[in-house]
């Protein structure tokens, strides 16, 4: 994994991060609930911590492999998307019931990456 695509996966994830989470407390602040706008938030919030995560270890490749940067994108898409899209489509009435099982893949995605990070380090 070259640290250029490791610094362009963050800085991508990143600033999604950001537009999402300004969709979330203005436009969809009128459509979801609070408990759906919570879940909304949290899907922004471990994309972004992985984000910097990403950003981080691209600066500083020996302590990342390409096992780890693929957990935790994978893990970045599994968790926090999945978590968009069902609290999106529950708004809309409409929910993606097969999303559920995906978000707990994608955090196992996040928390494998984490020790594999662990295990590179030592």
């Amino acid at each position: 994994m070259t640290q250029q695509i490791i610094i362009t996966t963050a800085a991508v994830f990143g600033m999604l991060s950001v537009i999402f989470g300004a969709f979330g407390a203005h436009a969809f602040k009128k459509i979801l609930s609070k408990e759906q706008l919570k879940s909304f938030e949290t899907g922004v919030k471990y994309q972004m911590y992985h984000a910097i995560t990403l950003l981080i270890l691209g600066f500083n490749l020996k302590n990342i492999t390409p096992a780890v940067y693929w957990c935790f994108t994978l893990g970045i898409l599994l968790f926090s998307f999945s978590i968009y899209g069902l609290v999106l489509s529950d708004a809309k009435e409409k929910k993606l019931r097969f999303l559920g099982p995906i978000t707990p893949i994608g955090g196992l995605f996040l928390v494998i990456g984490w020790f594999l990070l662990i295990i590179n380090l030592w």
